[in-house]
């Protein structure tokens, strides 16, 4: 595999091709990008026009669906909020969160809020409401792939993701014409969750750190979805599936006065899954970099708030 170029996929391919090219995407690049993937064009254009139309609403009508304390779970997050672990500078932008919405009375209920909607712009709530459903489906199919490509059943991951604390960000990232020295749109880190399916951004800069040590552009074709490893999948896995660190660098001349957005889908474990470490990614020259050494396994909860803690969302 060239590695300077990230491979666009068919989901409609055979499934035991797409386990197996998808595999070797993600072992080489951490990343891959699908096309095929069955997203309603039209569902998603009302999805990027909404978003652009959310965050041109006044200031402090966006932050009067800020929730302190909540650690950015839900509704509106401020500019200048999140910071990449070990960065000394915040993040160039502000981001809306859509979760999974529980009864009250559900087991997990605890550790997911129900959503908050804006007044405005209409037809918000419906649009991604349907949004966060499609992208759900759709990161199911892809780890089923992954199951087969680990050698494990197709559905190994149902039970793992049921009621799963997955969240839909709208992002957006400000002309950066005077931005602060050093600061970037989103600095150098690496994703907490299973996966992230992302919809590509009409502005550029994301980009992929390569096993080399070199920065690689993404730049999915129009349509197509970028999709990487996360943390709790590196962790899951013994690191066989590397969560590869990536930025949002700033834009060059003309292009630093126009906005960017984007809508990372990011795909979670139910709270309460056990996190123990696959027992086909163990061996005699890889051995576990997690045991349990007679403790209880950590939930994914319990690593999510961790890592929500170094990024600045909870104090």
């Amino acid at each position: 595999m060239d590695l300077q170029t990230l491979p666009v996929l068919s989901l409609a391919d055979d499934p035991d091709t797409l386990a197996h090219d998808l595999g070797k995407s993600f072992a080489t690049f951490g990343f891959a990008m699908v096309r095929d993937h069955g997203l309603d064009p039209a569902l998603v254009a009302r999805a990027w026009a909404l978003t652009a139309e959310f965050f041109a609403l006044p200031e402090a009508e966006k932050r009067s669906y800020f929730i302190a304390g909540q650690g950015g779970a839900r509704g509106y997050t401020p500019f200048g909020t999140e910071i990449a672990k070990g960065a000394a500078l915040h993040d160039l932008k502000e981001f809306w969160h859509v979760g999974r919405d529980l009864a009250p009375d559900h087991p997990l209920a605890d550790s997911m809020p129900p959503n908050i909607w804006p007044n405005r712009p209409a037809g918000f709530r419906e649009t991604f409401e349907d949004l966060y459903a499609a992208l759900d489906a759709v990161g199911a199919t892809i780890l089923s792939r992954i199951a087969v490509w680990l050698g494990l059943n197709d559905r190994w991951f149902d039970p793992a993701i049921d009621d799963g604390n997955s969240v839909l960000r709208l992002l957006h990232y400000p002309p950066v014409p005077n931005a602060e020295s050093g600061a970037i749109r989103a600095g150098a880190h690496e994703d907490i969750n299973l996966i992230t399916l992302l919809l590509g951004a009409e502005e550029a800069g994301l980009e992929l750190l390569t096993r080399d040590g070199t920065w690689l552009g993404v730049a999915p074709p129009e349509g197509a979805l970028v999709i990487n490893i996360g943390d709790m999948l590196q962790r899951l896995t013994n690191h066989v599936l590397p969560s590869t660190t990536h930025r949002v660098r700033n834009p060059a001349g003309t292009r630093a006065a126009h906005s960017r957005y984007s809508m990372p889908f990011f795909l979670h474990l139910r709270s309460d899954f056990p996190f123990v470490t696959l027992p086909g990614c163990i061996s005699a020259d890889k051995p576990d970099r997690y045991p349990l050494n007679g403790r209880a396994p950590i939930t994914a909860d319990d690593y999510l708030q961790e890592r929500l803690r170094e990024i600045g969302l909870v104090k």
